[in-house]
């Protein structure tokens, strides 16, 4: 008779998403998953080869997140660039995990697709990519910047990012 399961692939990665928001990717180990799921990590090994493929799959798991959250937004670019902030406030390491392992590329491709159908209809097929490299590059860097406390001087930071969302798009509008 086989031996049964104790845990699955996606509690392990839940485990892992849980364990990066709260200590880090210095505390994502196969050791504190084991703990978090409740098996010994030798069992670990099992399901994901090693941390570097559990951290392949955090950030997989938090752009498919991402892209879900994206898919559900009313598509315009001013929601998708609010939802895109959200998350990366809810989700901080998970949102920094996503740009720094190569492996979830594809899952950020699908991330892109709400973005891409949306600067596509604004400024066509042709534009659309640069358009949204546009968007991303500025949001990416307005929400790391915002997560590090680069914003030092007084103001109101959700009224600095509404004015740059605004003059951007602004700025997208008028070609």
């Amino acid at each position: 008779m086989p031996t049964p399961e104790r845990t699955s692939l996606v509690e392990i990665v839940g485990a892992g998403r849980r364990i990066l928001e709260t200590g880090g990717p210095a505390k994502l180990t196969m050791q504190a998953v084991a703990d978090r799921v409740g098996v010994r990590a030798p069992s670990l090994y099992k399901r994901v080869r090693d941390r570097d493929a559990l951290l392949t799959l955090v950030a997989e798991a938090s752009a498919d997140d991402l892209a879900d959250r994206l898919e559900a937004t009313n598509g315009s670019l001013s929601d998708l660039a609010r939802t895109y902030r959200d998350f990366a406030h809810r989700h901080p390491e998970g949102f920094r995990l996503m740009f720094a392992v190569d492996g979830a590329a594809p899952a950020m491709a699908r991330a892109s697709i709400p973005l891409m159908r949306s600067t596509s209809e604004l400024v066509g097929a042709d534009d659309a990519l640069d358009a949204a490299r546009l968007l991303t590059a500025w949001a990416t860097g307005f929400v790391n910047m915002e997560l590090s406390g680069s914003f030092r001087f007084d103001g109101d930071v959700d009224r600095a990012f509404e004015y740059g969302l605004e003059r951007l798009l602004a700025g997208l509008r008028s070609d």
